[in-house]
């Protein structure tokens, strides 16, 4: 996949067909429209572009709007170049850009910028200043600069409209199965392992502390987790803990921290990444380490259930 930060470095190429959005977490909606822009560029013959912009647009516009992310930009382009896409454009999104109207944005970075012969939406797509473009828009500049706009319905898991905004309410509710659905893989992380205090090592159950890659990626709700870890030397079934560990610390930071089932490896440094599969419990303060040690056991025999089923 060619990787463009610039618009400069992009040749124009009229028979493009292309999507534009911020797209975070890619769900099920997301990839609707992304592998109709994939299927319509190979009946014309021509090449597929999709166009994002980083940082998220609401951090920009309301400075005081911390939204929390469903994939980072390195995720973000690694599941794009699994989907087949062929040319990614990362906007660098300013104060300046928001100020763009949607004409202005279509004529320089579409027209004139990338070239286009179609463009393929969401239905209720806005774009530009003020969220003040739209498809009927689109399809009426399309008709002056000779392209056309394909508008996509909306993805429904069950009744429910797919959407970033649902997801996020899910995962910190603690709803993994829903976010997963719609996500359509498992909601993932990626971090470096780092020092920890020990103590699960002392517990029988040495764990690895992760520091998050990205401090805006969301973080579901506190509890214990069965997931999947990957990293150079493979994938490994785990169980993963998010939270302030109550049974020894009064008003301890959060943390995130993996025990990987049947691995003892110093992986101190190593990057992984954490899938998550199922969530197993919330979290709990114990009265002594014994207590915890047997709720301890507990889980792990809960995720090993998990495992076999998602095996069979």
């Amino acid at each position: 996949m060619n990787i463009f930060e610039n618009l400069k470095d992009v040749s124009k190429d009229k028979n493009t067909v292309l999507t534009l959005g911020t797209f975070d977490g890619i769900h099920l909606g997301h990839q609707e429209i992304i592998n109709k822009v994939i299927a319509r560029s190979l009946e014309k013959g021509g090449r597929n572009f999709v166009i994002t912009f980083h940082p998220h647009p609401r951090t920009v516009i309301s400075a005081d709007h911390k939204i929390k992310l469903l994939t980072d930009l390195d995720e973000k382009i690694e599941i794009l170049e699994k989907l087949g896409v062929q040319n990614l454009l990362v906007i660098k999104f300013t104060q300046e850009f928001a100020e763009l109207s949607a004409e202005e944005f279509v004529q320089s970075v579409l027209v004139e910028g990338i070239g286009v012969s179609e463009i393929v939406l969401g239905h209720n797509h806005h774009l530009g200043k003020g969220r003040g473009g739209n498809v009927e828009m689109l399809k009426k500049l399309g008709t002056e600069k000779d392209f056309s706009v394909i508008a996509v319905d909306d993805c429904k898991f069950g009744p429910e409209i797919v959407s970033s905004t649902k997801i996020r309410k899910a995962l910190e509710s603690a709803d993994i199965e829903t976010a997963n659905k719609m996500l359509g893989r498992y909601y993932s992380f990626n971090g470096k392992v780092i020092e920890g205090d020990k103590r699960g090592r002392e517990l029988g159950y040495p764990t690895a502390n992760v520091k998050i890659s990205d401090p805006d990626k969301l973080i579901p709700a506190i509890g214990i987790y069965a997931v999947k870890i990957k990293m150079n030397s493979g994938s490994y079934n785990g169980l993963l803990n998010i939270g302030q560990r109550p049974t020894f610390y009064e008003s301890g930071e959060l943390v995130s921290e993996v025990y990987i089932y049947d691995f003892d490896e110093n992986i101190y440094g190593k990057k992984i990444k954490v899938e998550m599969i199922e969530r197993i419990r919330g979290e709990e303060k114990f009265s002594t380490a014994d207590e915890l040690i047997t709720q301890m056991d507990k889980d792990k025999e809960n995720g090993i259930r998990i495992f076999n089923k998602l095996n069979n």
